[in-house]
């Protein structure tokens, strides 16, 4: 079964930095697509930041120039780096990947559970 599983949310003040990563474990033959997505309350899933296969990426106009993502493929893993932080950013974010498992012809999308950023002074 394949997990996805967030880390590095936490309270920050404006003007902060955070590091979120997100680790894809399971019975993984090649993950494709690694996205992260933000919710805030009352507000409709948006996506943040997507980066490839090829490590090409796409960044929302909201962060462009904030934020980066990487990933790690040896690991499993894809990173949101977060600079200049505004309140405006406080939302839960969420990691999302599309797997082909081993033994699997076709790929799936995962979805990790949430983590919460809070951006307040």
């Amino acid at each position: 079964q394949v997990q996805l599983v967030e880390s590095g949310g936490g309270l920050v003040q404006p003007g902060g930095s955070l590091r979120l990563s997100c680790v894809a474990s399971g019975n993984i033959f090649r993950i494709n697509d690694m996205v992260w997505y933000r919710q805030a309350p009352g507000k409709q899933r948006e996506l943040v930041a997507a980066i490839h296969i090829d490590y090409t990426t796409n960044i929302a106009d909201s962060v462009k120039g904030r934020f980066a993502i990487s990933r790690d493929n040896a690991k499993n893993t894809v990173h949101l780096t977060m600079n200049s932080l505004k309140p405006e950013d406080t939302a839960v974010y969420y990691c999302n990947a599309e797997i082909i498992e081993i033994s699997k012809f076709h790929a799936a999308d995962y979805w990790g559970q949430g983590t919460q950023v809070t951006v307040s002074s």
